[in-house]
């Protein structure tokens, strides 16, 4: 059985990933998970000065899943080329750094610096950011917006960028058209929902922010949905994420239009997942006579 797929030139070993913001760097899971089995590790967002991310508390337990409002804090990219590039080079994985900002020019100052780095894939850039200029309004909520800042990162890009898709939209596949015209490489979908929780006996939000992204297994039909929308407005390849608790709803993925998948929330309640999504999907192509895992992107029947 043939696992390799390819995106934007880039060779995987499988089609098995981790989700930015759930895996941090790679350090954190080395102990749980042979990091030389992964397609993949995607790391968390890194921006060009250090995030301290908002007040707690900033995470909520919800009926299948949980919401978060961490703020995307992170150290930046001076530690992240001085601590967590080197830790990740000794693995034969391929690193995919995500890269969030306020401006424009954020997203370019670390594109930049990262270009510099040959260890690294590719870039997933994180337009759920709040644009500072626009209002705080996300740079993945307006086709415009995307559109700008996607062909501006191309100016200065050295490796493939994947757009990360925020499925809080009226129309996902104008966003996914808007990246693609823009010059995108490749997209990941989708992001987190937006959602809140209320604790009723105190009568107090339960995140300090108020709303926070919704992930987990209740995401799943929407971004499968979403994942299936967009592959066919767009010729360009789809990393698919959203709720993967299992190898089952890998294959679903795949089989929208997906040519990887990235394993984010669940990761928090099994550290070893991704091996099994790995192990899941071999199994179930030996079940059906599969030769090669490319053989069920966007396989699923019309009719």
């Amino acid at each position: 059985m043939n696992t390799q797929i390819t995106i934007a030139g880039v060779t995987f070993k499988n089609p098995v990933m981790t989700a930015s913001g759930t895996f941090g760097s790679g350090m954190e899971y080395s102990e749980f998970v042979d990091l030389n089995q992964l397609g993949a590790v995607v790391t968390k967002g890194v921006a060009n000065v250090p995030w301290p991310g908002n007040p707690v508390p900033r995470v909520a337990e919800v009926y299948g899943g949980m919401l978060n409002a961490i703020g995307l804090q992170n150290p930046g990219i001076d530690v992240f080329l001085e601590r967590d590039i080197p830790f990740l080079k000794r693995f034969d994985t391929r690193i995919i750094v995500n890269v969030c900002g306020k401006t424009v020019e954020d997203y370019v100052e670390v594109v930049e610096r990262l270009g510099e780095e040959p260890a690294v894939s590719m870039l997933e850039i994180n337009v759920s950011c709040p644009n500072v200029k626009e209002g705080a309004i996300a740079f993945g909520q307006k086709a415009d917006a995307l559109y700008g800042i996607t062909q501006e990162i191309k100016k200065h890009a050295r490796q493939p960028i994947i757009m990360k898709l925020s499925p809080n939209v009226t129309d996902i596949t104008e966003m996914a058209r808007a990246a693609e015209a823009a010059g995108a490489d490749a997209l990941s979908m989708i992001n987190t929902i937006t959602g809140m929780k209320i604790d009723i006996h105190r009568r107090r939000f339960a995140l300090a922010n108020k709303t926070g992204g919704l992930s987990g297994p209740a995401i799943k039909p929407v971004a499968v949905r979403m994942v299936y929308q967009a592959a066919r407005a767009v010729k360009i390849p789809i990393i698919g994420m959203g709720g993967i608790a299992g190898a089952e709803d890998a294959i679903e993925f795949l089989l929208a239009g997906a040519c990887a998948v990235s394993v984010g929330a669940m990761n928090f309640t099994d550290p070893c997942l991704t091996e099994k999504v790995i192990k899941g999907i071999e199994s179930y192509m030996e079940q059906y006579h599969i030769e090669n895992v490319t053989d069920l992107i966007g396989a699923v029947e019309e009719s």
